[in-house]
């Protein structure tokens, strides 16, 4: 799979999703109603590294991380009830350099979010119902603020 299959599929297959360029990565936005800025998103391609989060070596010729949002029981479901490290610390025990691996995220797994580098078609195949628990989460998210305003 490469990027612009990626983008495709979750602009084809979920309603109401904004894709946002910012500082080098795409965010998928669940937002209905364009004039309300754009604040929830479920999943991120980030193709390049950075000083926060360098971990994945992404700046390799061709390399993309795919990050999902998932929710917690599921999270558990693939891996444990791990003990969540703050912001500044890395769960060491990964290879965030794998391609092709589901992993929790390197800096927002405490958050419960996941990612894969470079999928294959198989890899994305079997993600396909994380991107749309996560989207289930931003459409519910969504609709509690609204309740709110």
């Amino acid at each position: 799979m490469d990027e612009a299959s990626i983008i495709q599929y979750i602009t084809r297959t979920f309603d109401n999703v904004r894709v946002v360029d910012a500082w080098g990565d795409r965010f998928f936005y669940y937002n209905p109603d364009r004039n309300q800025p754009d604040e929830i998103y479920f999943a991120t391609l980030k193709s390049q590294g950075d000083e926060y989060d360098n971990i994945s070596n992404l700046n390799r010729p061709s390399v993309f991380r795919l990050n999902i949002g998932i929710g917690k029981t599921t999270f558990q479901s693939l891996f444990g009830d791990q003990v969540r490290p703050s912001a500044r610390e890395i769960d060491t025990s990964y290879d965030y350099t794998s391609l092709d691996q589901l992993l929790p995220h390197p800096v927002y797994g405490r958050m419960h979010w996941v990612c894969v580098l470079n999928p294959s078609e198989v890899t994305f195949q079997a993600v396909q119902p994380l991107l749309a628990e996560a989207y289930a989460l931003a459409v519910e998210t969504y609709a509690k603020r609204t309740a709110r305003r």
